[in-house]
Parts: structure tokens; C-alpha cells; sequence
């Protein structure tokens, strides 16, 4: 009897430490992902328990961020300095760089909004187009932790 209590408990103790075990790279796949790419993915990988590097790309675009996330896990929202190129050669619009507030549910859903300042005006967006001051980013999709 005192075998099988000892064993049990040993037994749980394994599964709690696995079923915790945690992830500390993501992938996200959405709209205005991987740079504010019509359709897009990024990596995360946590460089510290809350300091993460993104890097991304998408149709058609690319872009990079620095993250803080409020918990240490990949899995908690954070605040983001994201770098979005929108375009490449004739189809170049815009590149943009700002802060994000990305918010990640616990499971998959992920969504993200911010400001950002237009550095660049391309040839793809119309000549007499003026950039404006300030900018609204945002993006929505799902991650999945690695």
C-alpha cells in the first residue's frame, strides 16, 4: 500500500513538471503579419524570461520587433517596437516604425495595435499621397508556441 501511494505520488509529480514545461519560441500567422504583409507570419524566440526578438515577413513585406511581455511566458501579452517594410522594389509603400500593444489569449488568438511613425514613402503609393504624421498599426491572427 505504501509502495503504490509512493509511486503515485513520484508518477504526478513527473506529469505536473511536463505538462508545465515551457515554450519559449512562437510562430504568428495572420492579416498585417510579418511586417503589415496583407497576409504574413513572425517568430518569436524569448531572448530572457521577458524580452523576446521578432522577426517576420509575409505577402509582401517584412519587419522586425524588440518585445517585453508582462509575464515571463511566450504566451502573455506584450509591449512591442516593431519595424514594418510594407512592399519591396516597385511594389515598396511605406516602411514604419512604433510602438505595440499585442495582446496573446491563452490558447492561439493574438491581435495588436499601435502607433507608428511613416519613415519612407514608396512608389507604389500615388505621388501627390502625403504620409501622415502618425499612423494606426494593427494586425490580427494566431501564434502558435515551439
Amino acid at each position: 500500500m505504501i509502495l503504490i501511494c509512493i509511486s503515485a505520488n513520484l508518477f504526478s509529480q513527473v506529469e505536473q513538471v511536463s505538462e508545465y514545461a515551457e515554450k519559449r519560441s512562437s510562430i504568428t500567422i495572420g492579416i498585417l503579419q510579418g511586417g503589415g504583409s496583407m497576409v504574413g507570419a513572425d517568430v518569436e524566440f524569448l531572448l530572457t524570461d521577458r524580452f523576446g526578438l521578432q522577426i517576420g515577413a509575409g505577402y509582401v513585406g517584412f519587419g522586425g520587433g524588440l518585445n517585453y511581455h508582462f509575464k515571463p511566458s511566450i504566451r502573455s501579452s506584450f509591449i512591442s517596437l516593431q519595424y514594418w517594410n510594407q512592399g519591396i522594389g516597385d511594389s515598396f509603400s511605406q516602411n514604419v516604425i512604433g510602438p505595440n500593444f499585442v495582446y496573446r489569449g491563452k490558447k492561439w488568438f493574438t491581435a495588436q495595435i499601435g502607433l507608428g511613425v511613416p519613415l519612407k514613402k514608396g512608389p507604389a503609393l500615388p505621388d501627390d499621397y502625403k504620409l501622415p504624421s502618425v499612423m494606426l498599426m494593427y494586425s490580427i491572427g494566431g501564434y502558435i508556441p515551439f
